[in-house]
């Protein structure tokens, strides 16, 4: 009997950091397991986002379970939104909508993005505000509904998905949003419920107790994102693999669900450094004995690190995925026969520009039963591309991981 382990570290990539004197988080973080992993490896670069496509998490995890984003891929907030339980018509779309902290000029589009997730606003705290979003700016057309921390949905009902570009809040940070709002006729209505968001929230008491205690307020939704409703053949028929999902993103156990796959649920996951990252592993090993063949354990921290420019949390975020989840999962896999561990990013979230971009990502499969020397002592960005092994395209790489 084999199992399957991929362990996705989001936005683990990057490039040589001032902040780190030069060097990636990959480069300075302590990781003996993971590196240990990669000596007796095969190690390579993978191409997650294909050319033309946005560098977001949605496609390239879409990638990496093996899906093919020109095929697949309908948008980010409807995977999300699967997850979330709403149920999308075929003429539905579908738009994330962040509760984000702006400046406060009068001028909405004179605003300056001071923060994408509004100080990391809890889940209960945000959940009251969507709420009184949804009574003050909902209709039979629109409709909100509350998500994780400062991830949300709109519905908008018999929309379209043809509105021109809008802007993920996280790409703008430290800079005014009137030129990233969408001039698109047909978007206007959304950037119009952007405007009148920030009436409902200035005096909610949420946000004047969030002020209170010295927090930042949620002072504006932002909505990006859209896109109409997901086909994604089953993971099972597809891969001939039980799979299931570990994270605490919507995004990712969106995914998961159109795929068929079990989402497991862990309380205390945040998506972020202090999540519960000893219970999202035993949930993927509870899942493997309970009869899946595939955990896909994802880990949103070292993305987050990135957008937020926070070096040494994203070195200390590395550090904790390798001691407190790589250690335990390969204990945990020894009991079989034999089994396979992919480890990877998705895209890279480099620190110096706090957003996604779309370069190769570096990738290890380690097979117990087929151990090689890689000659990789230190799996970073380089490394792998020292070895010349390349996959140009993303989607190809499930299949190479479980080929037996």
């Amino acid at each position: 009997m084999t199992k399957y382990a991929v362990v996705l570290c989001d936005g683990m990539a990057d490039l040589p950091s001032p902040a780190l004197s030069g060097h990636t988080p990959m480069e300075l973080a302590k990781k003996p397991n993971m590196d240990k992993l990669a000596s007796l490896s095969e190690v390579g670069l993978v191409r997650t986002v294909a050319p033309g496509l946005k560098p977001g998490s949605d496609v390239a995890n879409l990638s990496v379970m093996g899906y093919d984003p020109a095929v697949y891929y309908t948008g980010r907030s409807p995977l999300e939104a699967v997850n979330m339980g709403i149920a999308l018509a075929d003429d539905d779309v579908a738009i994330r909508c962040n509760l984000v902290t702006l400046s406060d000029e009068e001028n909405y589009d004179d605003k300056t993005m001071v923060d994408y997730c509004a100080g990391d606003i809890s889940t209960e705290e945000a959940a009251e505000l969507i709420r009184s979003i949804d009574e003050a700016l909902g209709s039979d057309i629109f409709s909100f509904t509350p998500g994780v921390s400062y991830r949300h949905c709109l519905v908008w009902r018999g929309g379209t998905v043809d509105i021109g570009f809008l802007t993920p809040p996280h790409d703008i940070s430290g800079k005014v949003v009137g030129s990233h709002l969408s001039t698109h006729p047909d978007a206007q209505e959304l950037v119009e419920l952007m405007k009148r968001s920030v009436e409902i929230l200035r005096d909610h008491p949420v946000n004047l107790k969030r002020i209170a205690e010295g927090k930042r307020p949620a002072t504006s939704i932002w909505l990006w994102g859209q896109g109409s409703k997901p086909q994604l053949d089953s993971f099972e028929s597809k891969y001939g693999l039980k799979g299931a999902v570990v994270s605490a993103v919507d995004l990712i156990r969106g995914i998961g669900k159109c795929a068929d796959m079990t989402v497991c649920e862990v309380e205390g996951a945040t998506g972020y450094i202090d999540t519960c990252w000893e219970d999202k592993m035993a949930a993927a090993l509870e899942a493997l004995d309970n009869g899946c063949d595939l955990a896909y354990l994802h880990f949103e921290a070292p993305d987050e690190c990135g957008h937020r420019a926070e070096a040494e949390n994203k070195v200390r975020s590395i550090e904790l995925i390798d001691s407190l989840v790589l250690s335990t999962l390969i204990e945990g896999l020894k009991k079989y026969d034999r089994y396979k561990i992919m480890i990877l990013p998705d895209h890279p979230t480099p620190l110096t520009t706090m957003t996604h971009s779309a370069e190769p990502v570096p990738y290890l499969i380690y097979d117990s039963a087929a151990e090689k020397q890689s000659g990789v002592e230190c799996f970073t960005e380089a490394a792998a591309e020292n070895t010349g092994v390349f996959l140009e395209a993303g989607h190809t790489i499930m299949s190479k991981f479980i080929e037996k």
